[in-house]
């Protein structure tokens, strides 16, 4: 009885050890990332101006601000590529005398235009004319794809086939038999800037400009099963 007891336990025993083989899992990452020439920009400038009141601070910086919006027209730009983002306007104070209040000694006003150029063989002229229109305040420039999911797409593909990559390798290494994919999960991406443009000045050239490429990265976590090999 005691020798039938004993193995039952010992059958028991390598069930679970069995299912416990199987029933792990292997947890990897991977990252994919794609590197292409951008075909789109986006700037993004400003117009401001100081004067004794806010109406004609407001006035100078809207007048300015038109003359820049119809030179980037003139440029062949599409209305929706063109978006104010911020209108301001603050008191400038004299903080001159220790012994006395601050007072308002004028206004400043300005204007922040968001621009998309798709035509990058313009974008060093459109620069230098905006600069030379009015512009003069610049924020940033970026460099983008139009059509980003096929690219995107084929980072999501490597990103796969690293996490697979890898995973194969752990499960040789550590003498396990890898099984199917249990779950499958993205995690943050997308676009990584490339170069800013190397300077920008007021002058009678198109601005240099150097474009650099646009890496476009995915990253992926996969869970496999694993078990005994």
């Amino acid at each position: 009885m005691r020798g039938l007891i004993f193995a039952i336990s010992l059958l028991w025993v390598s069930i679970a050890a069995a299912q416990d083989m199987t029933g792990g899992r292997l947890t990897v990452t991977g990252e994919g990332r794609v590197d292409s020439a951008p075909d789109m920009a986006t700037i993004t400038l400003g117009v401001t101006a100081q004067a004794g009141t806010a109406a004609e601070a407001l006035r100078e910086t809207s007048k300015a601000t038109a003359e820049v919006l119809a030179l980037l027209t003139k440029a062949g730009l599409k209305s929706r590529d063109i978006q104010t983002r911020d209108l301001s306007l603050s008191p400038l104070w004299n903080n001159s005398s220790s012994s006395s209040q601050p007072k308002i000694s004028g206004y400043q006003a300005g204007n922040t235009v968001m621009v998309r150029v798709r035509a990058l063989d313009n974008l060093g002229v459109i620069l230098d004319d905006v600069v030379q229109g009015g512009a003069n305040q610049f924020h940033g420039l970026s460099f983008g794809l139009q059509n980003p999911g096929p690219v995107q797409d084929d980072a999501r593909r490597a990103a796969v086939a690293e996490a697979l990559r890898k995973a194969k390798l752990y499960a040789e290494a550590a003498g396990i038999a890898l099984g199917p994919v249990l779950e499958l999960h993205e995690a943050g991406g997308g676009a990584l800037q490339p170069e800013m443009m190397s300077r920008m000045a007021a002058v009678a050239v198109a601005v240099p400009v150097a474009q650099g490429e646009v890496s476009t990265v995915a990253r992926v976590t996969m869970v496999f099963q694993i078990g005994a090999p």
